[in-house]
């Protein structure tokens, strides 16, 4: 793909500018680069810090909104990839459903939006350099790519995950969801182990079986497969 890169210092967040521009995009693909964020944010409203020094960008391109739990998949996978090219003696595993993780410390966050004009906003942060130290209820601490002897600069990331995501997305095409799925489950934490989901009201303990054509995680209980579209999981040695 051609990407146009749209660079700012400072701004609110990379994906609410990535929506801004979906109004009257400035190419068929781009994507918004900030060296800070405000109002950086994650999954389910949770805050996203946002220091100088860390990669912050949303990728924004065209597709339908029913394909965007694929992206979701994709766009982790991408991100494993990326880390892995640099470091490839690392121990970077894949959580459900998009978490990235080095001996078990979270290295990133990921937030797929809507944008305008059927246009996906792929909003990706990295800690380079530095991470926020939040440990409140937290099973997996944040930490960056530098405390794993990952000296990497915003620029050379960037060009390195767009050259992943872009051989990932032709996967995609050629081959659709399956192909992603598959390559996505080989990096997965605790497949076919024991694991616990926490739901909204409750919790359900079972085997790790893989995801569904949906991005929905299977659930096995005893004959039973239950599809879970969100949660926490938890790992048999963390309950």
């Amino acid at each position: 793909m051609e990407w146009q890169i749209m660079a700012y210092d400072e701004v609110s967040s990379t994906n609410d500018v990535g929506k801004e521009l979906s109004l009257k995009p400035p190419s068929k693909y781009f994507v918004v680069v900030a060296q800070s964020q405000t109002s950086g944010r994650g999954r389910r409203g949770r805050v996203w810090h946002s220091p100088k020094g860390n990669l912050f960008m949303s990728l924004v391109f065209p597709m339908e909104l029913r394909h965007l739990n694929d992206m979701v998949f994709l766009v982790s996978l991408s991100l494993y990839e990326s880390v892995m090219a640099f470091s490839p003696q690392a121990e970077v595993k894949l959580k459900w459903p998009n978490d990235v993780l080095i001996n078990s410390h979270k290295i990133s966050g990921i937030l797929l939006e809507k944008g305008e004009n059927e246009y996906i906003i792929a909003g990706i942060g990295v800690n380079l350099v530095s991470a926020p130290q939040i440990r409140d209820r937290l099973l997996y601490p944040a930490a960056p790519l530098k405390d794993f002897g990952i000296d990497v600069s915003c620029q050379d990331f960037l060009t390195t995950y767009l050259k992943f995501f872009d051989a990932n997305f032709e996967l995609w095409l050629e081959k659709g969801f399956s192909s992603i799925r598959e390559k996505w489950l080989s990096h997965a934490i605790g497949l076919h182990q024991e694991i616990k989901v926490n739901l909204e009201k409750e919790s359900k303990i079972g085997i790790f079986e893989g995801i569904s054509e949906n991005g929905a995680l299977l659930l096995r209980q005893k004959e039973k497969i239950i599809p879970i579209l969100a949660g926490d999981i938890f790992y048999k040695k963390e309950n």
